[in-house]
């Protein structure tokens, strides 16, 4: 009886998740309401909080499953055989990418701030670290005598340059670029980069 429990909780917190993923994905972070999610999982409005303790804890989970999907983006196997610098780009140009494919499911990535009295577990907070993971690989390569933690700072730095521009492009600000240069110049931003880690090798 207790399996069967079991079975029927985690399809409604199957439902409930790809419900809030599709309502993301279509109208955005902002406009999402929990009796929207609900209604489009086909239960009643508590049935949410018998899954999740709010709101908040549902989007982690939507936030969980995106970051998945960014993830399998990002590390083909068929660069591994690539330059560093290839590989920098590839990854930066397969970050633009999704982030235009999947616009308000990858803006829910930054823009979700949990209450303080429902902070992000540290689960979800590892699961972001593949990011600066696949960075530090190429990296490595270019600069074999920098420090772990010098390497680790340097992925955070590259990865800011990109999504930085990335991001104020995609949101129209006036410094940002037109989404038909955006790709090239986010390519000579990488290619600067790696190149200026080559010459201090």
């Amino acid at each position: 009886m207790a399996g069967r429990r079991e079975e029927k909780r985690e399809d409604l917190k199957a439902r409930l998740i790809e419900a809030a993923r599709e309502r993301i994905a279509r109208d955005g972070l902002t406009n999402l309401r929990a009796r929207d999610i609900t209604q489009d999982a086909g239960c009643a409005l508590g049935g949410l909080y018998t899954v999740f303790s709010d709101l908040a804890e549902l989007v982690i989970h939507v936030n969980s499953a995106t970051l998945k999907a960014l993830e399998a983006r990002l590390t083909l196997g068929e660069a591994r055989d690539k330059s560093p610098t290839d590989r920098l780009r590839n990854l930066a140009q397969g970050y633009l990418a999704f982030a235009v494919e999947h616009r308000n499911l990858w803006k829910a990535l930054f823009d979700h701030f949990p209450p303080d009295t429902s902070p992000t577990p540290q689960w979800h907070l590892d699961e972001h670290l593949f990011l600066m993971d696949v960075i530090a690989e190429p990296l490595a390569e270019l600069q074999p005598d920098m420090p772990p933690e010098d390497r680790a700072i340097r992925a955070r730095t590259l990865f800011g340059a990109v999504h930085g521009v990335v991001s104020i492009s995609l949101e129209g600000r006036f410094v940002g670029l037109p989404l038909a240069r955006l790709a090239r110049e986010v390519d000579e931003l990488v290619q600067t980069i790696a190149a200026g880690a080559e010459r201090r090798r």
